[in-house]
Parts: structure tokens; sequence; C-alpha cells
């Protein structure tokens, strides 16, 4: 987001989806919970895609990425 309120809305959406685990909301949905109009919405949740913290389902909501236990490859084990 290039622009002061494009950010500010683009912080807001990531704190809603960081607030509440399981999140899963529509663009319309969003849009309405924001109070923004409608290309600044869809612009912000693209960015939050663009940068893998958001996912688009094919139900078509919005979802974390990454939501619970972040995966991480077991450590490596020392050869002897």
């Amino acid at each position: 987001m290039h622009t002061l309120v494009g950010q500010q809305i683009l912080e807001r959406i990531r704190a809603e989806y960081l607030e509440m685990p399981g999140l899963r909301l529509t663009a319309g949905q969003v849009q309405r919970l924001c109070g923004v109009e409608r290309e600044l919405c869809k612009d912000v949740l693209d960015a939050l895609v663009e940068r893998r913290f958001l996912c688009l389902k094919l139900d078509g909501t919005y979802a974390r990425l990454i939501d619970g236990k972040i995966s991480r490859p077991p450590p490596a084990k020392a050869q002897t």
C-alpha cells in the first residue's frame, strides 16, 4: 500500500485477523467491518494475500495463511 489511508486499513485488517484466530470473511464483510470502499478493500486484501498473511479460500473467504501452530522442519540430527 502506497497511501497512508491504505496502510492504515491494511494494519486494521491485519489486526482483526490477529485478534480473532480462525476468522474467515468475504471481501464484502471486510469492507463493512472496516467501513471502506470496495476498491480500496480489494486492494488491501490483495496486498495481504501477496504478503502471504492471508489466503483466499475456495468459498470466497479470506483467512490467515498460517493459523495456529507454525510448522517448522524437524531439527537436523547430528551425524555420529
